[in-house]
Order: structure tokens, then C-alpha cells, then sequence
């Protein structure tokens, strides 16, 4: 069953989505409903309309088991890049929309980016910038709530950044405390560090128990 959304805030259980993931459309990408997506469950995919997903089964990492291969080690000892939290937010969003839209449409639309940049100076979408000689060389951006957060996408210009982006972030997660890090489907790159499959009612277990959490990015630096 798919829901019609309309201006009201609010959506249905996430376990009443169709088999290929899709829960609801319509609504808006304002941050409030944003905010209620995530705390529910659901993420969107395209903006015109919104449409909220909720796959089964859902891709999660492990925090403590971020796979990380002899040649990656390499390249984050050696590649000179710099680790940047937040420095370049639309940078990193605009490089994942134009990463994607290489031979295929890309779902960061111009509205995307205006309701993620929102949510970012709101204080709940984040980025990891990893930056060779000055320029961005890759990144990941996402969404924190309590002690969960949504990696959304990253993007590379220079070989394994986007994979540094994740192990840096993760890092970061670790460090503040976050209890999950949902990464929503498996793709090759993160199942190459280690991403996994659980059902959709494990992931909904754990993320009320993240979201309950105090807000827990930027809590190491304290």
C-alpha cells in the first residue's frame, strides 16, 4: 500500500510498505517533516513528488567493524588528504548530485540541496570533507538525530576519498557516541567496508533507541 501524504505531519507505519520499499508520497522536504521521516524510518528519494522509502531489508554499519583493507590503510597514511566535519556542506551535497548525474538522472535535485543545506544550518545535516591540495577531493554528508545518523551519499574525484569519507565519519561517530549508522542500501562500495543487511524491524528496534538518545554529534569535542 502506498499513502498519500498531504500537508498534515505525520507518517504511517513504516512496516506498511510495498516489497520494493516505497511507504508514501507527497508532502514536503521542509525540515520539520524531514526530521519526523527520519525518526520514523523512512527517507525520501525524489522530489517531485516526495517519495518515502522504507526497504526491507535495511543496510546498517557496525560502528567497532569498519573494514578497512591494507590499501585503504595506505592511502589515508600516505594520499595527503585532509579531514575536514562541516566546513564545506554545500560543496560536499553539490559533489554527490553531480557525481550521480554521470550517465544516469540524479535524485539530489536543486531541491534536495536546498532542503538538506536547510537542515544543515539547522544544526542536523552534517558533511565530512576530504580535501587534496586545496580542492575537495571527495565527501559524504547526512543526518543526525540523538544518537543515530543517515549517510545520504558521498561522491570521490580522486581514487578511495569517498571511501576515506566513510571510515572518517564513522570515526567521528564513534567517537561521539552514536548508537547507529545507517547506510540504507547496500552498495559495492559499502559492503567492501562492511555493510550489512537487517531486517526491518531489528532497524526500527534500534533506531528508537538511537533517536532517544541526548544529541550526540560534536559531543567528543566537549
Amino acid at each position: 500500500m502506498v499513502w498519500l501524504l498531504d500537508d498534515r505531519l505525520w507518517f504511517p507505519d513504516p512496516r506498511q510498505a510495498r516489497n520494493d520499499g516505497l511507504l508514501a508520497v507527497g508532502g514536503d522536504l521542509s525540515p520539520p517533516r524531514l526530521l519526523l521521516g527520519y525518526r520514523s524510518g523512512v527517507f525520501p528519494w525524489t522530489a517531485g513528488p516526495v517519495t518515502w522509502w522504507s526497504p526491507d531489508p535495511r543496510a546498517i554499519f557496525d560502528l567497532d567493524r569498519i573494514h578497512i583493507s591494507r590499501s585503504l590503510a595506505r592511502t589515508r597514511r600516505r594520499a595527503g588528504f585532509e579531514i575536514t566535519f562541516d566546513r564545506d556542506f554545500p560543496g560536499v551535497i553539490t559533489g554527490c548530485a553531480a557525481a550521480l548525474r554521470e550517465g544516469n538522472p540524479t535524485w539530489i535535485t536543486r531541491e534536495f540541496i536546498d532542503a538538506y543545506c536547510e537542515l544543515h544550518r539547522a544544526g542536523h545535516a552534517h558533511s565530512v570533507e576530504v580535501w587534496f591540495e586545496g580542492e575537495l577531493a571527495g565527501g559524504l554528508y547526512g543526518v543526525a538525530l540523538g544518537g543515530f545518523f543517515a549517510g545520504e551519499s558521498m561522491f570521490h574525484r580522486r581514487t578511495d576519498a569517498s571511501k576515506v569519507a566513510v571510515v572518517e565519519i564513522a570515526r567521528r561517530l564513534r567517537s561521539d557516541g552514536f548508537a547507529l549508522f545507517d547506510t540504507q542500501m547496500v552498495t559495492p562500495v559499502t559492503r567492501q567496508l562492511g555493510a550489512f543487511e537487517v531486517p526491518r524491524n531489528e532497524y526500527l528496534r534500534r533506531l528508537e533507541c538511537a533517536v532517544a538518545q541526548p544529541e550526540a554529534w560534536g559531543r567528543s569535542e566537549h
